[in-house]
């Protein structure tokens, strides 16, 4: 038994945590997979015989009220998904809340407006994260955290709700959390890890950790260029976090120390500005010109980057390898994820970004042996944090 079916939820208001900050484009929901991620935990509930208030966020409003991050429409897809009535309330906690909470029938849903609108979600003090949690946990009986992509957040409704009421992880974190420790327990080898994204600032953590774990380690995107830049190749008007090069010539070092087999472009594609009508070119890694940025990894390190995910029995990709979002700059991401699907073993997308491009460019989840829900708790998770949502869950 799960110890989400050990908790008791019959004829209970339950308050389920969800991870919904999905993008947005005009009000539309461009890739729902973070909705579609929950839909077991919120179908398991119901037919338990639970009712449901569902919290959740969207964005970072910094304890504003901004229209553009309301969870509306997320209530509309959510009820077409589940093929039931969706109640949306525009506010997180107040008279309104508590009275639509109190008539809540079990196999109803009630959605609340995005939690972050309220400053105390996200606030630093204590007392005020716990005065939220309180209101938030006199609506319901327990309390089910099913929000993987925010556990690694010391928020109301994430870490302090839990501990006011009867409590279970959802079977969102129950499997991300399964698929992790694969990846940081005895993973079967070879074991390589694809990272790529903006900065290496988000990623200086992880990769540093990894250098004691992993056979292989690939690194693209524009954190790429903070390593060229180390090795003391020009890098045009690329992105570069001068302050981390002396980081990352370490961290090269320490690659090289471990035997872990460093993959890096040796062609780039780039262009004179950041935008999709830019006029693409391609170059060598260490000849791109001063006036011109990367903006993908170039066919021949994406030939090299595949050839060298085929070895892997277990794979963990996190961070898309150029600017996804113009097709002028897509080919290597595709190229990846393409080799990811072929892996023997195990093959991980680590959330955010990655998820939305391999679902963009037209490949389902089920190519995959797993697309993560949250590609910064992956991270964390990865680079051996404590993640405060889990810990409240006690796992």
């Amino acid at each position: 038994m799960s110890l989400l079916e050990a908790l008791e939820i019959s004829g209970k208001r339950v308050f389920l945590r969800c991870d919904f900050n999905i993008p947005l484009k005009d009000g539309v929901i461009t890739d729902d997979g973070r909705i579609r991620a929950s839909l077991p935990t919120i179908k398991y509930l119901l037919d338990g015989g639970a009712s449901l208030i569902i919290g959740a966020h969207l964005g970072r409003p910094k304890g504003e009220v901004k229209p553009e991050l309301s969870l509306a429409p997320v209530a509309k897809r959510l009820a077409e998904l589940l093929n039931l009535p969706v109640e949306f309330v525009g506010a997180v906690s107040g008279g309104e809340v508590s009275i639509k909470a109190q008539t809540l029938q079990s196999g109803q849903i009630l959605l609340l407006e995005n939690l972050r609108f309220s400053a105390a979600e996200t606030s630093k003090d204590e007392n005020e994260r716990g005065a939220f949690a309180q209101q938030l946990a006199d609506l319901v009986d327990a309390y089910v955290g099913d929000g993987f992509g925010a556990v690694h957040r010391k928020h109301a409704s994430v870490f302090d709700l839990p501990q006011l009421l009867p409590h279970a992880p959802g079977y969102l974190v129950t499997a991300e959390v399964e698929v992790l420790k694969k990846l940081t327990q005895d993973p079967e080898r070879p074991y390589g890890v694809v990272l790529g994204g903006a900065k290496v600032s988000d990623k200086i953590g992880v990769i540093a950790n990894l250098l004691d774990k992993v056979d292989l380690l690939a690194i693209g995107g524009g954190m790429v260029f903070t390593f060229l830049a180390a090795q003391g190749k020009e890098v045009g008007s690329s992105l570069v976090e001068t302050d981390l090069i002396a980081t990352v010539k370490e961290l090269i070092a320490r690659a090289e120390i471990n035997g872990v087999d460093l993959h890096l472009p040796t062609d780039i594609v780039v262009a004179p500005k950041f935008a999709a009508d830019a006029p693409a070119t391609l170059v060598n890694a260490d000849a791109i010109p001063a006036d011109q940025m990367g903006l993908d990894i170039g066919p021949a390190s994406s030939a090299d980057f595949a050839a060298a995910i085929a070895t892997c029995k277990t794979v963990f990709w996190n961070g898309p390898m150029g600017v996804f979002e113009f097709p002028s700059f897509a080919a290597g991401t595709k190229v990846v994820a393409e080799a990811l699907t072929k892996v023997s073993g195990i093959s991980v997308v680590g959330g955010g970004d990655s998820a939305a491009a391999v679902r963009s460019m037209g490949f389902a989840d089920s190519d995959f042996g797993y697309i993560s829900t949250g590609g910064g708790a992956a991270l964390e998770y990865l680079e051996g944090k404590e993640l405060p949502g889990l810990s409240a869950l006690g796992l």
